[in-house]
């Protein structure tokens, strides 16, 4: 079975962009101990990003009143004065990822008066008599722990900075952010701007989207984010290029999506007419491989009648309706000579009722929730908590047999700092296994993160409430949610497992599989990142 035929796009969301600069029209002051040390800073420079790119040129465009300021292929900021035609460096060199010497700041234009503010923020931090920007303090070279723990967590941000230790340095700013710490989030973002970088090492390329996401946060509110500032979305033609990509290069989808398979194959062996309903079909590419198996049963193929759920924002991926699907699957099973309807249902997962599945009687009824269950608000969004109420609908269907494909992460109901740092840890190891198996030097491997993943990741980091779409949970709370709708676990079977190791071998041997509890987990190295189990 060829990997092309398993391919399903993800849902596309709206794309999340750095929000506009408010004035800020207040002074930050500190006192040091009595010492008479004091300092103020006023922002009153107006500008957004976005994560828009110019796939023409390879150059990333900053918004910004009055003048404009463009990321270079590094995924430096420099200002349009500075700029030129830059050709796409996509064989950049990690040696020279860290910043340029055009780069300028986001909270001034002017060198000499940031060095003076940074001064001052170290005098805040340190004490009066140190000098860190010009030299590392000796105390801290010489490892050494002496003075407050203020002084200590300086140190350690002055030191990861001077060792290029992104990681650190983007943790420091997170945990500034989250606790309101607005000159010392400035700070660490400017340095960050000089480390980041949309062509170099994983970690330099997502800590320039979560980077993004850390400013859209701190100069923006939660509420307004989502809806005042947008992304220009590229060619429907050019996004479904981008996830076929994604999918081709990563077995995470084709894991997700052969489990769920097996799993109604198997629930599915002895039925006559089984009725399929898929919360998020996308391009209905999942459902092929299944369609041919079935006509290969032996005793004949049963009658099949495919569901689909999906939404306006999904057609645009697409090309348009999910007539286009429709006509796709329709055409596949005749060749197949599989008895064959189809439904389209035009609406979001959690808008459906009971009324809108037309299930017959004497169907076998099939759910599929592929990487769509975290869309869906919960008791911590709104008191109609859609995703609870979603599964006791499909409960009420008394379907054979439910899938769940998701991530393996946790950013629903967490804080801002631990989400965070979930998000990093996660993304981190998607990035690294996109490093492994999309070459550096791919032409579109920019654009594939920039639209495919950064907008979730900024969209984790920067935005609350229901603007907060991107809401994974991990197994273990999924397994509540199921269980408190009446559903029981549905083993996968032996033969799912091996097939899923036969899709391994194609890939780099840093692809663990394991089998827990009765759920299929597919990760990178030591970290879980996609969970698939079946339910009844």
């Amino acid at each position: 079975m060829s990997g092309r035929l398993y391919y399903q796009p993800i849902q596309e969301i709206e794309p999340y962009c750095l929000p506009q600069f408010q004035t800020v029209d207040h002074h930050l002051q500190y006192n040091d101990g009595g010492k008479g040390a004091h300092f103020s800073l006023q922002n009153s420079y107006e500008q957004y990003c976005t994560l828009e790119s110019s796939s023409a040129n390879g150059s990333y465009t900053i918004y910004n009143s009055p003048s404009t300021v463009t990321f270079s292929p590094n995924g430096s900021p420099m200002s349009q004065q500075e700029s030129q035609s830059y050709p796409p460096d996509l064989h950049h060199s990690p040696d020279n990822a860290y910043g340029s010497p055009m780069s300028t700041s986001c909270i001034t234009n002017d060198a000499s008066d940031l060095k003076h503010k940074l001064r001052e923020l170290e005098s805040v931090m340190l004490g009066p008599d140190s000098d860190i920007i010009d030299g590392i303090d000796s105390t801290y070279q010489n490892g050494t722990n002496k003075g407050s723990p203020e002084m200590d967590s300086g140190r350690q941000i002055i030191g990861a900075i001077a060792k290029g230790d992104l990681k650190h340095v983007l943790i420091a700013c997170a945990k500034a952010v989250s606790e309101n710490e607005l000159l010392l989030a400035n700070w660490l973002m400017y340095e960050l701007r000089q480390m980041v970088s949309v062509s170099g090492e994983p970690i330099q390329r997502l800590g320039a989207y979560m980077l993004e996401g850390l400013v859209a946060r701190l100069n923006s509110s939660g509420s307004s984010i989502c809806k005042s500032l947008r992304c220009k979305e590229p060619a429907s033609s050019d996004l479904l290029s981008y996830m076929h990509i994604l999918y081709e290069v990563c077995p995470y989808f084709k894991f997700g999506y052969m489990s769920a398979n097996g799993a109604i194959a198997e629930a599915m062996k002895d039925e006559d007419r089984v009725h399929i309903i898929d919360f998020q079909i996308g391009q209905g590419s999942q459902w092929i491989t299944l369609i041919q198996a079935f006509a290969a049963r032996p005793g004949g193929p049963p009658h099949i009648r495919i569901t689909g759920i999906d939404d306006s924002i999904s057609a645009y991926a697409r090309g348009g309706g999910l007539g286009i699907v429709g006509k796709r699957l329709s055409k596949l099973a005749e060749q197949f000579k599989v008895p064959f309807e189809f439904h389209a249902a035009n609406m979001s997962g959690y808008d459906v009722q009971l009324e809108n599945l037309r299930v017959q009687p004497g169907e076998a009824v099939a759910v599929n929730f592929a990487f769509m269950l975290h869309h869906v608000p919960d008791e911590s969004v709104s008191t109609e908590n859609y995703r609870d109420r979603l599964l006791m609908l499909v409960k009420r269907l008394s379907p054979k047999v439910v899938t769940l494909v998701e991530q393996e992460s946790n950013t629903n109901t967490a804080a801002f700092y631990p989400r965070f740092l979930e998000a990093l840890n996660y993304y981190t190891a998607m990035f690294e296994s996109i490093d492994v198996n999309l070459a550096r030097g791919h032409k579109e491997r920019i654009n594939i993160e920039q639209h495919c993943l950064a907008r979730d990741v900024v969209n984790i980091i920067a935005c609350e409430g229901p603007e907060r779409i991107e809401r994974h949970e991990l197994l273990g709370k999924w397994r509540s949610r199921f269980t408190m709708a009446g559903f029981r676990p549905y083993p996968l079977s032996s033969v799912v497992n091996a097939t899923i190791k036969t899709l391994l071998e194609n890939y780099c041997n840093r692809y663990r599989l394991q089998e827990r509890d009765g759920a299929l987990f597919l990760g990178w190295m030591n970290r879980d990142l996609v969970a698939s189990c079946a339910w009844r």
